[in-house]
């Protein structure tokens, strides 16, 4: 089987590499006033295992895939398992390379979630005491 390059400045990713991307719920300030947004961002391995074992987290779900599904070359495309609001994080495309490097370096963190599968019974929580707060200025 042969893989296809990402990008050709990052010949160690392949579009068929694994990835988890979740969806944040972030706070957005404008006029003095926060509004929530919600956001796709990719998740290293190491912030992973935590959220899988419980901890309060602003992700409603998160979703294994192949990095191809997302990006193509510079092209992001949203998947069904995100809703039509959510937008793409800034940097992503950056924080995406460097997070399938983690799985890369950690192939065990895949037993998670495994490929394909989309994750939702995670301790979901908007609570200020239970986790910081995201602000996107």
């Amino acid at each position: 089987m042969s893989t296809t390059t990402l990008l050709p400045n990052h010949s160690d990713i392949s579009m068929d590499d694994y990835c988890v991307f979740g969806l944040a719920t972030c706070f957005l300030k404008e006029d003095g006033e926060f509004h929530q947004v919600r956001v796709i961002e990719p998740i290293p391995s190491a912030a992973l295992e935590p959220i899988c074992q419980g901890i309060p987290t602003s992700y409603e779900l998160v979703s294994a895939k192949s990095i191809g599904d997302i990006l193509t070359g510079e092209t992001l495309t949203k998947t069904s398992d995100f809703p039509d609001d959510a937008q793409f994080g800034d940097d992503f495309i950056e924080g995406t390379l460097a997070a399938v490097r983690t799985y890369k370096n950690r192939p065990s963190a895949q037993s998670l979630i495994t490929l394909g599968t989309v994750k939702k019974d995670l301790n979901f929580s908007l609570e200020k005491n239970e986790f910081s707060m995201r602000l996107m200025w």
